[in-house]
């Protein structure tokens, strides 16, 4: 008799075919949790620093493991994402079918539209505005200087990736369909590992330094399970629930490394010289809060709202902390998170009005999703109002 988590028979073949290639697989197994879809579950008791799973290098699918016949069509500076998901789409059947019980076991292209925010049509979804870049209630202002923020304008970026990935692929492969190549690419986004040959310097864009593993990627991420029965899980890395959301199709429920940004709204509140100093003193953008408060960066905008210039520079210079008042830097900051707030309340109502129960299955799950993550928000706001009181 099966175990209610047997995972099913496609991923019982596949597990066999990794192991007869030399995967390694002690004490874990894909599984199926109800309400969550599939992971990794623990057969026994793992102890602290435990190898579970090893994945021999001649086994992964890397950039180095595609014929040099396929890979050089395409010209040495091709993103090994684009690469990677080109094999999969236009590869020789004959290089590929050593990865067909593999390919059986991933995600459908369904699977993804439920719930990566990439293959949401349109802008009728209300997502939170590190992903989509957008606000309800506060006007975008245009930035004065640019910055690099890896965790805002999620979505942007990744479209923006996706869509130079694309347009490497059909210069060298014009017949390749969009929604074949859009599901690869996802697949290699959210199944890939940080993988550097032996002897390898990091590339400069660490998305170079790619590699799928057959069996780890039945991983999930969160805070690791070590007693029997229960799944087990690994890190991919402190993220943020948006970059989760919008990278991976999923966030957490309790996640340490959860935070938000403030730049859209109090670039509303800071004229563009007062924001040409925070620049030249390199505290332009990336203002952080997170459930025990604000970052510094965010308290040394405060100081600048209130602030003569003088006092303001001698202050971030560490010369003299004349003027600073933390009564007026803590209200300053509440009115920003206050901000927040009425925007999480906007989004929240909108969806309630409008009403789940009158959505299709598929605008139902996705608007579920968005509610949820908008409540987690908004408790985010409101804890780090009561601990700057």
């Amino acid at each position: 008799m099966k175990p209610e988590w047997w995972p099913g028979e496609e991923h019982e073949a596949f597990v066999q075919w990794a192991i007869s290639q030399g995967v390694v697989v002690d004490g874990v197994g894909p599984a199926r949790f109800q309400g969550r879809g599939l992971g990794m579950i623990a057969l026994r008791d793992i102890q602290e620093k435990e190898v579970i799973v090893r994945v021999p290098q001649k086994v992964m699918l890397t950039v180095e493991a595609i014929p040099s016949s396929f890979s050089g069509r395409f010209p040495r500076e091709t993103p090994v994402h684009a690469l990677l998901a080109a094999f999969l789409c236009n590869g020789e059947p004959e290089d590929l079918e050593p990865y067909q019980l593999w390919r059986r076991t991933w995600p459908s292209r369904k699977d993804f539209e439920d719930c990566m925010p990439i293959l949401w049509p349109g802008d009728s979804y209300l997502l939170p505005p590190s992903i989509s870049g957008r606000w309800k209630n506060t006007q975008k202002r245009r930035l004065e200087f640019d910055y690099e923020s890896s965790h805002q304008n999620i979505l942007g970026q990744q479209q923006r990736r996706l869509r130079e990935a694309w347009d490497s692929v059909i210069a060298v492969f014009p017949e390749t369909d969009w929604e074949s190549f859009s599901y690869h690419w996802l697949i290699v986004n959210t199944r890939s590992f940080f993988y550097l040959m032996p002897g390898q310097e990091p590339p400069e864009d660490r998305n170079d330094a790619m590699a799928l593993l057959p069996l780890a990627d039945y991983f999930n991420h969160s805070d690791m399970a070590v007693n029997k029965g229960e799944e087990i899980f690994m890190s991919y890395g402190p993220h943020t629930n948006d970059f989760l959301f919008t990278e991976y199709g999923f966030y957490l429920d309790e996640n340490q490394s959860e935070v938000l940004y403030l730049d859209d709204i109090i670039f509303q509140d800071i004229s563009p010289s007062l924001q040409e100093e925070l620049n030249l003193q390199q505290y332009y953008g990336n203002y952080q809060v997170t459930a025990t408060g604000a970052c510094y960066r965010t308290e040394i905008a405060a100081c600048i709202t209130y602030m003569s210039l003088k006092d303001w520079q001698n202050y971030v210079l560490g010369y003299s902390t004349r003027g600073v008042d933390a009564e007026k830097s803590a209200k300053v900051i509440r009115k920003w998170i206050g901000t927040y707030v009425e925007e999480a309340n906007a989004n929240i109502d909108e969806l309630k009005n409008r009403g789940f129960g009158n959505l299709d299955p598929e605008d139902e799950g996705r608007s579920r999703m968005l509610f949820k993550r908008w409540t987690q928000i908004k408790d985010l706001c409101l804890k780090a109002l009561e601990e700057s009181i």
